[in-house]
Parts: C-alpha cells; sequence; structure tokens
C-alpha cells in the first residue's frame, strides 16, 4: 500500500509498474517484488523480513536522497498444503489503483491501518491484525466483483447463483448430511444440471468439496480450540469418531488427535504487518 509518494514496482518477471498514493497491490502467492524509484535504480538487500524480524512492526529507510515514498506492507504465512482454492485461482499479482469514489471500504480499510500503524497506541497489537483481515476480504471483495476475464474458477462459482446458492448452504449447516440431490434444491436446480455447473465452476465435484471444507474446518478447529475428538466430528457432519479419524487421517496423513498435539507446537497460520 503506498500511503505517501510514488514509485516502480519491480515484479518477478513483467514490465514494472508505477504506483501512485493509495494504490494497493496483492501478490496471492507470495512472490517477492522490489520497490524502486525507477526502473533502472539497483535494488537493495531486502530491509524488512517478516520471517526474521520479532516485533508486531518492523520498519526500515532505503535511500536518504530525493522525494519521501512510505509504503505499507503485510503478510500473511500460510500453510503450503492447506491453501484455499479461490487463492489458488488469483493471478501472480493484482494491482487496484487508487480511484476517486472507487472502493470506499478498502481506502477506509488503508487509512486505518496506515494510522494504527504510524501511531501504535494500547491495544494495536489486536487490532492490526484484526484491520489486515479485513484489508484482505475487501481487497477480495473487490477483485471478485470485478474479474478482468469471466470464466470458470473461483469469481465465476461466486458469482453463479446457483453455486453460490449451494456453498452458502453447506458453509451455514456444516453439520447437515448432505447429498447432491439436497443442494441442488438449495440451487434450486436438477440434480444433473447442479453437479455439472458446479463440478465446472469450483473445480471439484460437490462432495468432494464438502469433505475438502469439513475437514479443512476440523484441522482449525484442532488447532484453535479443545474440543473432544467426538465433538469435533459432530459438528462437522461426522456420525462417529472413527469415520472421522479415518476421513482426516487420508487427508492430512495423520490422526486428528497426533495433529493437534503437533499444531500446539506453533501456529500453522500466522498473520503479520
Amino acid at each position: 500500500m503506498i500511503l505517501q509518494g510514488s514509485c516502480r514496482l519491480i515484479p518477478p518477471s513483467g514490465a514494472p509498474v508505477a504506483l501512485s498514493v493509495g494504490d494497493v497491490v496483492f501478490f496471492p502467492h507470495g512472490h517477492g517484488y522490489g520497490l524502486a524509484d525507477s526502473p533502472s535504480t539497483p535494488l537493495a538487500e531486502p530491509v524488512c523480513d517478516p520471517l526474521e524480524d520479532a516485533e508486531l512492526f518492523a520498519s526500515d529507510f532505503v535511500g536518504r536522497n530525493g522525494p519521501v515514498t512510505v509504503t505499507l506492507c503485510g503478510g500473511y504465512q500460510l500453510s503450503a498444503g492447506h491453501t484455499h482454492p479461490l487463492l489458488r485461482d488469483l493471478p501472480e499479482m493484482i494491482h487496484l489503483p487508487a480511484r476517486l469514489g472507487h472502493h470506499p471500504e478498502l481506502r477506509a480499510a488503508v487509512d486505518l491501518l496506515g494510522n494504527e500503524i504510524g501511531n501504535p497506541r494500547l491495544g494495536a497489537d489486536t487490532i492490526v491484525p484484526a484491520l489486515l483481515d479485513t484489508l484482505l476480504l475487501y481487497i477480495l471483495r473487490t477483485w471478485f466483483e470485478n474479474p478482468p476475464t469471466p470464466g470458470t474458477g473461483w469469481a465465476s462459482a461466486l458469482a453463479d447463483p446457483a453455486v453460490s446458492a449451494a456453498l452458502h448452504a453447506m458453509h451455514h449447516d456444516l453439520a447437515r448430511p448432505w447429498t447432491v440431490q439436497t443442494l441442488a434444491a438449495q440451487a434450486g436446480l436438477s440434480r444433473a444440471t447442479f453437479a455439472h455447473r458446479f463440478t465446472t465452476l469450483a473445480g471439484r465435484p460437490p462432495l468432494t468439496y464438502l469433505t475438502w471444507w469439513r475437514l479443512t474446518v476440523a484441522a482449525n478447529l484442532l488447532r484453535e480450540s479443545d474440543a473432544p475428538l467426538n465433538e469435533v466430528a459432530t459438528r462437522i457432519g461426522y456420525t462417529s469418531e472413527f469415520a472421522f479419524a479415518n476421513a482426516f487421517k487420508r487427508r492430512y496423513g495423520i490422526a486428528p488427535g497426533k495433529y493437534r498435539r503437533q499444531s500446539a507446537v506453533g501456529p500453522l497460520v500466522s498473520t503479520r504487518p
């Protein structure tokens, strides 16, 4: 996010991108990048490494002469094997230029985040991660509401009223014993038409997605709660702890209890502005 001044973003491949105040750039896949006053300026070594800096906020300066440019960077460290397909569908870089009157919620989130980091006060360590989550959601909403090219993938799946209705139903009531027929009824389509449309747009059949999402939610519950395994199984729609354990082991390669113990050593997902 560019808070003051202007610069050129040097991506891993392709032409440099001119950035100015209010511009937001998002790298969904974590690719590196460079920032410079000119494409011809040699890039310096990284000055802020989110994997090395222990503080919640880290800052530094590059150069001492010329106009001042202030940038604000944040990131997430994700477990590579648990990435949502929504992120996999995104391009290497999303550039959301600042335009007067466009995306006011996104601009407000940038302003709030910049103010909180520029003048950290009581509660900043809680407020900043929440604002970072909010900013990410606004970025994704902005992108998916205005995809550059329509087609398949999650942008199209979320824009399709029938598929979107089925996804909402699954997420809202995960424990329900869903079938393709009951999901098709939520979508208002015949079973065959729904199954084909869902698979085409979402990239996997309805019940395959349902199993994947249930086990994703289960992994989160195991990491972040003390709920017994039978309760976790019930909450995500499994009729027995045994069936849940078998499905979980097929997905993650280890039993749920062992996964919980290993996750207790450190978080698989963290946020760092």
